[in-house]
Parts: C-alpha cells; sequence; structure tokens
C-alpha cells in the first residue's frame, strides 16, 4: 500500500480528499436524528418488529462508567471512582431490559449482544453476572451467537475473564492505541505491553473464541517508526481481529480533547502514511482486510465473511450477523428497529427518569424513508466490500441505477474525481473502490450521502476529518 503513495499523489489527493465526513457507522448519520422520535414511536417499531417472530435480534449494551479519561475519547463516559452510583445504574438497565422484553413479547431470540462503554469492567464480575442474568431471563440466544464485550486490560482481571467466559462470552474487544510510552502518557492511557499480552494469553486460556486489539493512528507524537513498533508488537499478540482507527480530533465535541498537545499531532500526510503502514503490517502478517479499518485473520468469521460476500456493518462495527433489527439499551445507546433509528438520552438523571416512570430514555431518532434504505444499502456495500454491483442494486429497490443516481456517477466521474484521481472505476455493471482508494473510502460514500449535500457547513464541522 505504501507504494501507492508518492509525495505529490499524497499532497494532491490530500488537498481534494481531506475534510470533514462521516465515518458511517449508520446512514442516515446520527446527525440527522430529531426530537421528534420518542418511547411513543419507538413502542410502535417494537410492535413492528415483534411481528418478525422468526427473525432473531442484535442487542447492545452500555455501560458508560470509567475510572479515569482517556484524552483521545469520544464516547459518552461517565468519570467516578464512586462505586454506588455505577451500581445505582445497573438497577434502572435491568429496568429497561424488562421494559423491551415486555414490549417484544413473541421475539426474544438475539443473534449478536455486545456491551460497550465506558468500561463494561469497571464493574466487579459478580455485577456483570448479574446483568446478564437479567437479558437470559428474557431472551434465549441463537447457537452460534456472538456475545462480545469491550475491556480495558488495566482493571481487567483473570476473575473477569474467566467468569465472562463462563456466562458464554465468546468475543473480546480491548484497547491498545499505542504502545509508544510518550504517546500513552499524552492520551492519559498508560497500558503496557506486558499486561495486554498476558490479558491476551489469559483470554485463550479461557476459551475465548476470538479477540480484537482497538488501534488508533493519528495521536499525539505517533511518528512512522514509533508506530511500526506498535505493529509489530501487536502482530506478536496474534489478534484475531484488528481495528486501527483514525483518530477523531473533535475538541468543538469533547471539551477533553482541547488539553492534547495540538502541535505534536501528525499532519493529514503523515496519518496517511500511518494507515498504509498498518495496512501493509497486517496483510502482509496473513490478515484480510475487513472494510475500512478493520482486519481479521482468515480463521475469523469476519475473515471468511468477506469470501462469502456475509459482511455486514452496524452500529457495533463489522459483524457477520446479519440481523434486521437492533435493539439497545443504557443511556446514549442507539437502536436500529423497522426502518428507524432510536437513541436513549445521554444523561443520567433524565434516563433515570424516565425509566422508572416505565418509559423508554428516547431522546432523539429518525424514521428512514424509502430512499434512505436505498442510500443505505450503496453506502453499507461500499464500507463492507469495497463494490457496488448495480444488477443487485437494481434487482433489491426496483430502480434504473444510472438514471437513480446521474448526479452521483457525474460526480464520480469527473474532472478531478474519484475517477480520475484512481480512487474508484465506474462501469454500467459496478463501482469498484481501488487499492489506493480504499484510503479514501469515506470519501466515496460521502458522494451517495444525499444529507450531506444539503448540509450547509456552520462555523464547527460536524464530523471529523476523513484523513
Amino acid at each position: 500500500m505504501r507504494e501507492l503513495i508518492d509525495a505529490s499523489t499524497t499532497l494532491a489527493l490530500l488537498e481534494r480528499y481531506d475534510r470533514p465526513g462521516p465515518r458511517y457507522t449508520s446512514y442516515p448519520t446520527a446527525v440527522e436524528f430529531h426530537g421528534g422520535v420518542g418511547d411513543e414511536q419507538y413502542r410502535e417499531r417494537l410492535a413492528l418488529a415483534n411481528g418478525d417472530a422468526d427473525q432473531p435480534l442484535s442487542a447492545y449494551a452500555h455501560l458508560p462508567f470509567c475510572e479515569a479519561r482517556c484524552a483521545f475519547c469520544g464516547c459518552n463516559v461517565v468519570i467516578t471512582r464512586h462505586r454506588d452510583v455505577a451500581a445505582a445504574y445497573l438497577d434502572v438497565l435491568e429496568q429497561e431490559i424488562d421494559l423491551l422484553a415486555a414490549a417484544l413479547p413473541d421475539r426474544r431470540t438475539i443473534a449478536q449482544m455486545h456491551w460497550g462503554g465506558g468500561t463494561p469492567t469497571y464493574y466487579e464480575a459478580d455485577q456483570l453476572a448479574r446483568v446478564f442474568d437479567r437479558v437470559r431471563r428474557h431472551f434465549t440466544f441463537t447457537p452460534d451467537v456472538e456475545l462480545g464485550i469491550e475491556i480495558d486490560p488495566r482493571v481487567t482481571s483473570a476473575t473477569h475473564l474467566q467468569r465472562l467466559r463462563g456466562l458464554g462470552f465468546n468475543r473480546l474487544s480491548m484497547g491498545v492505541q499505542d504502545f509508544a510510552p510518550e504517546v500513552q502518557k499524552a492520551i492519559n492511557r498508560e497500558q503496557s505491553y506486558e499486561l495486554t499480552r498476558d490479558l491476551v494469553e489469559e483470554a485463550r486460556a479461557c476459551g475465548f473464541v476470538s479477540v480484537n486489539v482497538d488501534l488508533i493512528y493519528g495521536l499525539p507524537f505517533q511518528t512512522v517508526e514509533g508506530f511500526r513498533r506498535t505493529l509489530e508488537q501487536t502482530l506478536t499478540l496474534r489478534p484475531d481481529r484488528v481495528a486501527a482507527y483514525s483518530f477523531a480530533f473533535i475538541p468543538w465535541m469533547r471539551a477533553h480533547m482541547k488539553y492534547l498537545p495540538n502541535d505534536a499531532l501528525p499532519s493529514a500526510r503523515l496519518k496517511l502514511e500511518l494507515l498504509a503502514l498498518t495496512i501493509d503490517a497486517f496483510v502482509d502478517a496473513g490478515y484480510r482486510q475487513i472494510g475500512m479499518d478493520h482486519f481479521a485473520l482468515p480463521s475469523d468469521d469476519l475473515g471468511s465473511a468477506v469470501d462469502r460476500g456475509d459482511l455486514h456493518r452496524n452500529f457495533m462495527g463489522y459483524t457477520v450477523q446479519k440481523t434486521p433489527d437492533m435493539v439497545a439499551v443504557g443511556v446514549s445507546g442507539i437502536g436500529d428497529v423497522h426502518g428507524a433509528f432510536v437513541q436513549n438520552t445521554k444523561k443520567l438523571p433524565d434516563y433515570y427518569k424516565a425509566v422508572g416512570a416505565g418509559r423508554f430514555a428516547i431522546e432523539r431518532g429518525y424514521q428512514m424513508s424509502a430512499d434512505d434504505l436505498v442510500r443505505r444499502h450503496v453506502i453499507s456495500a461500499l464500507m463492507c466490500g469495497f463494490r457496488i454491483d448495480v444488477p443487485e442494486i437494481e434487482r433489491a429497490f426496483g430502480i434504473d441505477f444510472s438514471a437513480y443516481f446521474a448526479e452521483e456517477i457525474a460526480e464520480l466521474t469527473a474532472a478531478d474525481s474519484p475517477a480520475t484521481d484512481g480512487l474508484v472505476t465506474v462501469s454500467p455493471s459496478a463501482i469498484d473502490i481501488t487499492p489506493l482508494g480504499r484510503l479514501f473510502v469515506r470519501n466515496v460514500c460521502m458522494v451517495f450521502d444525499r444529507y450531506l449535500r444539503a448540509r450547509t457547513q456552520g462555523p464547527k464541522p460536524v464530523f471529523s476529518r476523513t484523513v
């Protein structure tokens, strides 16, 4: 990959494509959510979803508590060392699980469940088991269920892993970001290679079938040589999956990011080099590139999903479980139910008040149109497989692709466009993203985003930069 980037190409491409843009964990993106969707509208969608009794669900639970804030973090977290505050949250979370089960009396099978945060392992193993038991009281799991949880190696013990595996969790995701001490100090995330290695070994000894490691490029003080060492150390762990995210520097949305050393952040050109270095390192080590920013061993389900065409994407990331609906519990949790997105409030007091009154704490959402569904499918195809199969889209939605997307095709193929820059190839039967274009896949997706086309940029960007 790095041989595709020379100085002149890099500068020309960055000039055209390094701009704010979505990551497309959903379409329409969350910035289109509005307050016209609440408890009533969510219940209506759940009632419709309940009619698909033979279809399994995906489920997400948000556990927002952390002992300390990582300076790079853009998640909805609550920082406290007061364990009683965090314990009270579990009481309300269980009440919400009860509400959800009552709204889905005929649809109680889960094919994928993920617990994120925050730091789920902020809680003791017994507390996590208690919440799991509440889920299991109401819902059953498919034989091939994916049960995943995010962990922070700094607060996760062998007891945690043993208990989680005993409950049935089979996938772990742990943050690393970068092993370089100077980078870790700058982002308030000091975590040794040895600590991470020992936890990976313990997870394998416990029987977890898949271990994911998160890396981030674009952090303060990162260099090509330093990040190469991090990649080499990560490869010695031989994780089943790796997520390598571009750092979303959004200090206008996350005030704590203002304290990062701004002058030590890598340039866009260096970030592009770090991404290319990452792709080369994992592909050369036998990993399959999965969509925009993930890698998986061929033995992992994600790795084989590429060949089968079974890769999908939702708010939990890339997955092989294609479920028509995803429900979420906990503050800020986002569900995707029967053609509508719904999001819980991000504020603990509002969440407690709503659930305590027997209401879903939905603060905002979005009900999709027929056009949204077409564009969502197209963008997902690009994010998952780097390819739009034109006849497949036409059959699925009953459209003439070239007529429906005439404006988008013209934009892709004009002068100084993704096609002329070598990022995509366009034919009557397909639109394919080239190896070089994979570095700019978000930009290609943006061409098909009707809302982004209409959005007027305000004084502060809505999205992080694409490079």
